[in-house]
């Protein structure tokens, strides 16, 4: 039989979308989901042309195989679980649904990764495009698949991708003229199983770059540091630790540009709507890529000053009885914890724990620096974390049986001119479906008070 079909493997949003691209352009779809509980019909019915699209659940037959010519993943599929292992060895090339983006993209791409900070500085990079340019497409991890949206592009739109490691895993030709790494902190060595691991697959945004390309380092990052020798793009660092002759720097409430060690000062904190450090980060990284985009720098900070902070990322919900809640459900590791807290300035009743990702928790107590004045603990990792804080003399802590309870016992806990915050340091896995869910809850929750 001949080989003439694609073999797209998950039926989420990612997967009909890839399904909806390929059937758009006259490729036939087989479409396959290892979870055999799932309704045909309601998989069907999310399809814009069911029309050329098989679908299969739990195992494929293996007739189907000899019918594919290209297996395409969504992101959540492992690369090296059985099922990917075995298309392989029979010779069918897997790509991720990115990849199959890109091939699709007729414009100019922008490629945002790292371990924390892709979805504040991926939103603000696509509002600094989208005031600037006519057609400007956000999409990839931050909810908008890019094969939604690819077919729509155009030769002079722009293509602006948050990008994670899971998506960077299954890239072949994809190639963006500006991309950016914004740190690097072990994250998912569930998946990935050992941080070298991880930080290959970070880094593999700029393989197909070239020296007419850019990519968007952090100075603080002593791998990105040692990165910018060998990556074949342009580097291009910002910090906000130190002064740099050349990018973008940090400095006492204010970001500069440094050129061939000529500063110019760019914008200060307090003009912006997002706070902490890591913020300015953001910012800085968002300034570097649509600068040498060659948006004028003027749109850029006009763009910067308007631009809001993402919901779910240390997002102010409101003040009842004196106390600031704030809701950071998208903190969903330890590096990115950190920042919640060091972005709060009163004391603090923390709601933390959930779906163990492999992490270790020594350095988020490390960050509490006497603001965290009680931290309530949820989910399957509440007792590992428990053990740590006890490690670090830290025992201001109380277990809840549900994220209702640890709510309330944190309300019951904070008094005025405190703040409680959500940065549960894990994933939201096992109690809710996703943060975006968990940080909704969390919203309802406070706004009831």
């Amino acid at each position: 039989m001949d080989r003439n079909r694609i073999l797209v493997v998950g039926t989420g949003i990612s997967g009909v979308s890839a399904c909806d691209l390929l059937s758009a352009n006259g490729e036939t779809c087989v479409l396959f989901d290892s979870n055999d509980k799932l309704s045909e019909q309601s998989v069907r019915d999310k399809l814009k042309d069911a029309g050329n699209v098989d679908i299969y659940f739990g195992e494929l037959e293996e007739g189907v195989y000899d019918t594919i010519k290209l297996a395409v993943l969504s992101p959540g599929v492992p690369v090296d679980s059985t099922f990917v292992v075995g298309l392989k060895d029979r010779g069918i090339p897997v790509i991720g649904e990115v990849e199959l983006a890109f091939r699709y993209d007729k414009g100019s791409v922008i490629a945002i990764t790292g371990t924390n900070g892709k979805t504040t500085t991926t939103a603000l990079t696509g509002k600094i495009m989208s005031d600037h340019y006519d057609r400007v497409f956000v999409v990839g991890n931050i909810g908008n698949p890019y094969t939604k949206e690819v077919s729509d592009s155009s030769t002079d739109s722009v293509s602006v991708a948050e990008i994670s490691s899971f998506q960077l895993e299954t890239i072949d030709d994809f190639k963006p003229h500006v991309s950016a790494i914004l740190n690097i902190t072990p994250d998912h060595l569930n998946r990935h199983h050992t941080l070298e691991k991880y930080i290959e697959v970070k880094e593999a945004v700029c393989t197909n770059q070239t020296g007419d390309d850019y990519v968007i380092l952090n100075y603080e990052d002593e791998e990105l540091r040692e990165f910018a020798e060998r990556t074949p793009a342009t580097p291009v660092f910002f910090s906000s630790a130190r002064k740099l002759d050349d990018g973008l720097y940090y400095d006492n409430g204010t970001i500069y540009l440094g050129t061939g060690g000529v500063s110019q000062r760019l914008i200060d904190a307090d003009e912006m709507n997002i706070i902490g450090v890591h913020n300015m980060e953001n910012a800085m990284a968002a300034i570097a890529i649509a600068h040498v985009f060659g948006v004028p720098m003027d749109s850029i900070l006009k763009s910067v000053r308007d631009f809001k902070a993402v919901e779910h990322r240390i997002e102010f919900v409101a003040e009842k009885n004196g106390v600031r809640y704030y809701n950071d459900s998208k903190g969903t590791n330890v590096d990115a914890a950190i920042k919640g807290i060091k972005a709060m300035n009163r004391p603090t009743c923390l709601i933390g724990g959930g779906y163990d990702k492999g992490s270790e928790y020594d350095e988020w107590f490390e960050a509490f620096d006497g603001k965290v004045k009680k931290l309530v603990l949820i989910g399957a990792t509440k007792h590992k974390i428990a053990e740590c804080a006890r490690k670090h003399g830290f025992n201001d802590y109380e277990f809840a049986e549900s994220f209702k309870d640890a709510f309330d016992i944190c309300v019951r806990n904070a008094v005025e001119g405190d703040c409680v915050l959500l940065s549960p340091a894990c994933a939201s896995w096992g109690m809710f479906d996703n943060y975006e869910q968990r940080g909704n809850i969390f919203k309802e929750y406070v706004n009831d008070l």
